[in-house]
């Protein structure tokens, strides 16, 4: 048996001290713009309000009864605007009151969620805006007189510039790493994770909020561009504009206002990994997970949420979920990852049809990133939000059948999947 070390208990004792003195949240609104390749006629601000004031409609408050707001936006290159969420604040009409930022690369979504909880959970807040935007096609190279390479080039900037960006990584050769390493030690095939981009791209043909609904083939799927070996075209999600909000209430204000449906926040958990992907095997502390084909940090976010929400069997106690997909072998390591199936085992899950719509674990009914849109900053916001909605039995077409009343986000970013987000909610 592994001896725990001074640092984990260290690091557990202070978790059930949290864990004894904090209060109950729950999620009471939701508001989302459409996800679109380009919204040439708002800004990243307008964008914001408009998920805003949706959110806060649905939560029956308005601007006065918020103590706090968090903001997620990825990449100031995008917006072209340092410190973007100042300009936010005063456009929503929030001065006066207490803005934060967040940026974790695909992350900051689910990054900025947590924070938002943490303002209520620890009494410094009783109702908390969470506000995810981005304006991606913004980001404009004027030498070549495109958009694409522009954006590609100022998502690599998150690569670490002495030792990466110059041999010419991007996000897609840094996961493209770990779908490889993933690959080679189980036996995953490119025509499973085929299957997710199938899946993804055709529950988004339900969720009229989504970028890129359509049916596709495995076939078409394989046939499609090389991106970065295994991934192609079809693999990979497309950068996208819109926001998502989330309103949160601390239990005492949300009985007091008599909300008829709140969603509560049941765990959270939360690990940054090595950002150089290939040191991670090197002076592992941990020892649990030796090698870059599991995702350590996801296997320690996900035990984190589910020790907090008091779940031991989450394939048994989980409705819903929504899985980060940026690309399509990542929602693969993910199934294992959450613990919905064995390490290595994920390929087989999706073929078994597990996470299909009307199979027993329904993913990503929204469309994940792939079908819906990935904007970047508001992809946490947006993948939490459907959950809560679909707890709710807001979804419409898209609604999957909830009998345990528990859901689950999953949200990922930064080089080689560094920073990892898992959200558990459920209804009473």
């Amino acid at each position: 048996m592994r001896k725990i070390d001074k640092t984990e208990i260290y690091v557990m004792k202070s978790y059930r001290q949290l864990k004894s003195e904090k209060r109950r949240v729950a999620v009471i609104g939701t508001g989302q713009t459409k996800f679109e390749a380009r919204t040439p006629n708002k800004t990243y601000y307008e964008l914001a309000l408009e998920a805003a004031m949706m959110a806060m409609s649905d939560g029956g408050i308005t601007l006065g009864n918020i103590d706090s707001v968090v903001y997620g936006i990825y990449n100031d290159l995008f917006e072209r605007q340092i410190m973007p969420d100042t300009y936010v604040h005063d456009y929503i009409g929030m001065y006066g009151k207490p803005g934060i930022r967040i940026t974790t690369g695909g992350a900051t979504g689910g990054y900025a969620f947590r924070s938002g909880y943490s303002e209520i959970a620890s009494g410094l807040a009783d109702v908390t805006l969470v506000i995810g935007a981005e304006k991606a096609q913004d980001c404009y190279d004027w030498a070549q007189g495109k958009t694409t390479p522009e954006v590609i080039k100022s998502i690599a900037y998150s690569a670490d510039m002495t030792w990466e960006f110059p041999l010419g990584t991007s996000a897609a050769s840094s996961y493209a790493i770990l779908a490889s390493a993933h690959m080679k030690k189980y036996g995953t095939t490119e025509e499973q994770a085929a299957l997710v981009s199938v899946k993804n791209h055709g529950n988004a043909i339900n969720n009229p909020f989504a970028q890129s609904p359509m049916k596709i083939t495995v076939d078409e799927v394989m046939q499609s561009r090389m991106i970065s070996h295994p991934f192609k075209m079809l693999d990979c999600s497309l950068y996208t504009e819109g926001a998502y909000a989330l309103v949160l209430m601390s239990e005492e204000k949300a009985r007091e206002t008599d909300v008829k449906d709140p969603v509560w926040v049941m765990g959270i958990g939360s690990s940054n990994d090595k950002s150089f992907t290939g040191s991670r095997t090197v002076n592992d502390r941990m020892g649990k997970y030796g090698d870059i084909a599991d995702l350590r940090n996801h296997y320690e976010s996900a035990a984190m949420a589910y020790r907090m929400a008091g779940i031991e069997n989450p394939r048994k106690s989980v409705d819903v979920a929504e899985l980060h997909d940026a690309f399509s072998f990542t929602e693969i390591q993910a199934y294992e990852a959450m613990g919905f199936c064995e390490r290595g085992k994920g390929g087989k899950f999706i073929e078994d049809g597990v996470p299909m719509m009307g199979g027993d674990l329904p993913v990503s009914p929204s469309g994940g990133l792939l079908g819906a849109g990935h904007a970047v900053g508001a992809t946490g916001v947006m993948q939490i939000g459907e959950v809560v909605n679909q707890l709710r039995n807001r979804a419409e077409k898209r609604q999957v059948e909830i009998n345990r009343g528990t859901g689950l986000a999953h949200s990922i970013g930064g080089p080689g999947s560094s920073y990892c987000s898992v959200s558990v909610l459920g209804v009473d």
